[in-house]
């Protein structure tokens, strides 16, 4: 079944509208969403305390083998955290574009707010059903983590898996804001709800279908 248009949600009785996002107030929206909590976003809390553990492990051990004469891990940590607030964030956007073509979307922008330090891919009235939504949200967070413990298996023994580790690790941080956007639709399982982004308004919407 095809998603109602955008002017079907805006002006039939069969759907409510639930919340209006501007863009600009993203971080205290998500704030907002993780603080209600929600089966998904413990989940997410527990999958971050891991990745942050798991991160403070791999830092610990780079620097018991600089203390033992071998500085490579310490040179591919910090070469990994470069790479993570410069091509990762671009890649990262990238795989939701890529996830927003997926679904149908016509045309993707991209974009920041580099005072807040947000990013965003965006498809100018595009309107996303919850699975749609799920795959354009998750979609970084899974290739992501697939492509980095491939590598890490591949790279077990040489020392580049510490530039890898750290990436998977403070990847996940960058997950935190698309987990919070993709609570709202879990937050009801029963009903039906839809989004779309207006770009100009520089806001998202949110729909939920009346229950008859």
């Amino acid at each position: 079944m095809a998603n109602p248009s955008i002017e079907e949600l805006q002006n039939s009785d069969k759907f409510l509208l639930m919340a209006v996002l501007e863009h600009q107030q993203i971080k205290e929206f998500v704030i907002n969403q993780i603080t209600k909590g929600g089966r998904m976003v413990k989940s997410f809390m527990i999958y971050q305390i891991v990745m942050i553990l798991f991160g403070v492990a791999v830092v610990i051990r780079s620097i018991q083998l600089a203390l033992r004469g071998n500085l490579d891990p310490v040179w591919y940590i910090l070469a990994s955290i470069v790479f993570c607030f410069t091509a990762l964030i671009i890649i990262h956007e990238f795989i939701h574009g890529v996830a927003l073509k997926i679904t149908g979307a016509k045309k993707v922008n991209y974009g920041a707010y580099l005072r807040r330090f947000i990013f965003y891919a965006e498809a100018d009235r595009h309107v996303l059903n919850r699975k749609q939504f799920a795959l354009v949200a998750l979609a970084p967070l899974v290739v992501v983590k697939f492509i980095s413990v491939l590598t890490i298996i591949i790279l077990f023994n040489h020392s580049s898996v510490f530039f890898v580790a750290i990436v998977m690790s403070v990847h996940s941080f960058f997950c935190a804001g698309d987990i919070g956007l993709l609570s709202v639709f879990y937050n009801d399982k029963v009903s039906e709800y839809y989004t779309y982004d207006v770009r100009e308004e520089r806001k998202s919407y949110y729909y939920r279908r009346v229950k008859d």
